[in-house]
C-alpha cells in the first residue's frame, strides 16, 4: 500500500515539472521570402550552358600557366588554412555525434572518511559493529572508514526532444559548408593566379612597347641634334625631345618594378619565394571566342561555392533554432554504474562485493530560463543572419554576372577603336617626322605626336590585359574554376 502511494506521488512530481518548467515551446524563427533569381543574365536570351562548366585545365589554354596553377593549388597557405577548417568542422560534428551515445567510463577509486558521533554515518557504523547479524568481514572499520571502488560508470541522455541530433545535424552542414568554403577559395585563387599571369604579359609587352618609343624617341633626337648643327633646328627643340626620351626612359623603370611586384605576388600565390616566373608571350595576342556563353542564373547558383557555403549555414542554423528550443525541455538522464565496492581492501575482489545500480532522472531549467531564452533568442538571430547572408551573395553573384558580361562586350569595342587610335597616331608620328625635316610641321607638333602614340598603345596594352581578366572573373563568378 505504501509503494503505491509513494508511486503516485512520484508519478505526480513528473507531471508537475512538466508543467512548470518544461513543457514551454518558444515562437517560431520567421524569415522573409526568398527573391526570386531571374531566369537569364542579359535581355538577348539564355544558353542552358556556360563557360562556368568548363573545368579550369580546359578553360586556360596556355601550358605554363596550368602548371603556375597546379603549384598554388598544392602549396597555397590559405588552401592549407581551409582544410584545416573543414577538419575543425569533422571534429565538431564527430563530438555532436557522440553526445548521442551513453559515455561509459573505467573507474578505480579510493577514499577514506571520518564521521562525526553525532551523523547518521557514525552512528550507523557503529551500531554496525555491535549487531549480532553481522560476521568480521561485515564489520565497519573505525573511526576511519575506506572506501574502494572498482568497475564502469555510464552517463546517457536520451534526446526526447532533438536537442543532441539538431545539434549534431548543424555540425553536419557546417562540414558541407567548410568544404564550398575551400571550394570558394580555390576558384578565388584560381582567378587571381591567371589574373596576375595576364597583367605580367601585359607589363612584359608594356615594357617592349616602352622600349620601342625610347628607340624611335633616341632616333628623333638625332635628327634634331644634327638640325641643329646646320641651323635649321634650335637648342630649344632639342632640349625638348631630350626631356621627353628622359621621361619615356622613366617608364621604363616603373615598367619592371611592377614586373617584379606581380612575380612576386604570384610566388606568393604558390607558397614560394620570389623567383623568375616562366610565361608564354603569345597568350595575351590570342583572340576570344566571339561569344561568351554564361548559362542560366539557376544553373549558377548550383555551381557557386560561396552562395552554396551561404545556403549549408543558412541550413546550420536553422538546426542550431531547433536545439536552443530543445534546451528549454526537461532533460531525460541514466546513470547506470557496475563494478566491485567495499570498505576494506582485501574484500574488493570477492564476490560478494560485486555491485550495480541504475538512476534515472528527468532535470528541467527553474531559474536559467532567461539565459535559455537568450540562447534561443541568439540562435533567431544567427539565422535571420544567414538568411540575408544567403540571400546578398545570390544578389551579388547575379550582379558579377551581369556586370562581367557587359564589360567584356564594352572592352571589346574600346580594343577596336583604340587599334584604329593607334594606327592613325602611328601614321601621324612618321608624317609628322617627315613634315619637320621638311620645315612644315614644328618639333612640339612632332613631340605631341610621339607621347599619343606611346600613350594609345600603352592603352591599347592594358585593354587587351583587360579583356582576358574581365573574362577571367566572368569565368570565376559563375562558378568555374574549383572543380
Amino acid at each position: 500500500m505504501m509503494k503505491t502511494k509513494y508511486k503516485s506521488i512520484y508519478h505526480i512530481l513528473i507531471v508537475l515539472l512538466l508543467v512548470a518548467t518544461g513543457c514551454k515551446t518558444y515562437k517560431p524563427v520567421i524569415t522573409p521570402e526568398l527573391k526570386d533569381v531571374p531566369d537569364k543574365f542579359i535581355e538577348s536570351g539564355k544558353d542552358s550552358t556556360g563557360i562556368g562548366n568548363i573545368e579550369w585545365r580546359t578553360f586556360f589554354r596556355d601550358s605554363l600557366l596550368v602548371k603556375l596553377i597546379d603549384s598554388a593549388l598544392a602549396n597555397n597557405q590559405d588552401i592549407q588554412i581551409a582544410w584545416q577548417r573543414i577538419e575543425s568542422a569533422k571534429a565538431q560534428l564527430l563530438k555532436n555525434k557522440g553526445a548521442l551515445q551513453p559515455t561509459v567510463n573505467a573507474a578505480v577509486s579510493t577514499a577514506i572518511d571520518k564521521y562525526g558521533k553525532y551523523t547518521m554515518s557514525g552512528v550507523g557504523n557503529y551500531d554496525t559493529n555491535l549487531s549480532g547479524n553481522i560476521n568480521d568481514k561485515q564489520r565497519v572499520t573505525q573511526p576511519i572508514v575506506q572506501d574502494y571502488f572498482i568497475g564502469l560508470h555510464s552517463n546517457w541522455e536520451i534526446d526526447i526532444w532533438g536537442r543532441l541530433k539538431n545539434a549534431r545535424e548543424a555540425s553536419a552542414a557546417r562540414v558541407l559548408a567548410s568544404e564550398k568554403g575551400r571550394q570558394f577559395i580555390v576558384t578565388s585563387l584560381v582567378a587571381d593566379i591567371a589574373s596576375s599571369y595576364y597583367s605580367l604579359l601585359a607589363l612584359d609587352n608594356q615594357l617592349k612597347i616602352i622600349q620601342r618609343n625610347i628607340k624611335y624617341q633616341q632616333d628623333a633626337l638625332d635628327v634634331v641634334k644634327i638640325m641643329q648643327e646646320t641651323g635649321k633646328s634650335t637648342s630649344l627643340a632639342v632640349q625638348q625631345f631630350q626631356a621627353q626620351l628622359y621621361n619615356t626612359q622613366g617608364y621604363e623603370y616603373e615598367a619592371k618594378q611592377q614586373i617584379t611586384a606581380i612575380e612576386a605576388h604570384i610566388n606568393y600565390l604558390l607558397g614560394r619565394y620570389p623567383r623568375p616566373v616562366a610565361r608564354d608571350s603569345s597568350t595575351l595576342k590570342k583572340q576570344l571566342p566571339e561569344v561568351i556563353y554564361a548559362g542560366i542564373p539557376s544553373a549558377m547558383v548550383t555551381r557557386r561555392p560561396d552562395v552554396q557555403q551561404a545556403a549549408l549555414e543558412l541550413q546550420a542554423t536553422k538546426f542550431d533554432v531547433a536545439s536552443a528550443n530543445a534546451a528549454a525541455m526537461p532533460a531525460l538522464t541514466i546513470t547506470p554504474y557496475f563494478g566491485l565496492n567495499s570498505f576494506k581492501g582485501n574484500l574488493l575482489f570477492n564476490a560478494a562485493s560485486v555491485t550495480y545500480g541504475l538512476l534515472g532522472g528527468l532535470t528541467a531549467p527553474l531559474f536559467n530560463k532567461k539565459a535559455i531564452e537568450g540562447n534561443y533568442q541568439l540562435a533567431g538571430a544567427a539565422q535571420k543572419e544567414a538568411f540575408y547572408k544567403y540571400q546578398q551573395s545570390l544578389l551579388n553573384s547575379f550582379n558579377e554576372v551581369y556586370i562581367g558580361l557587359n564589360d567584356i562586350k564594352n572592352k571589346r569595342h574600346i580594343q577596336m577603336l583604340k587599334q584604329l587610335e593607334v594606327n592613325e597616331l602611328s601614321n601621324g608620328v612618321t608624317s609628322a617626322n617627315e613634315l619637320y625635316v621638311a620645315g612644315y610641321a614644328s618639333y612640339l607638333e612632332v613631340i605631341t605626336a610621339q607621347k599619343s602614340v606611346l600613350q594609345a598603345e600603352l592603352e591599347l596594352n592594358d585593354n587587351r590585359k583587360d579583356v582576358l581578366i574581365a573574362l577571367v572573373q566572368l569565368y570565376r563568378s559563375l562558378g568555374g574554376g574549383w572543380q
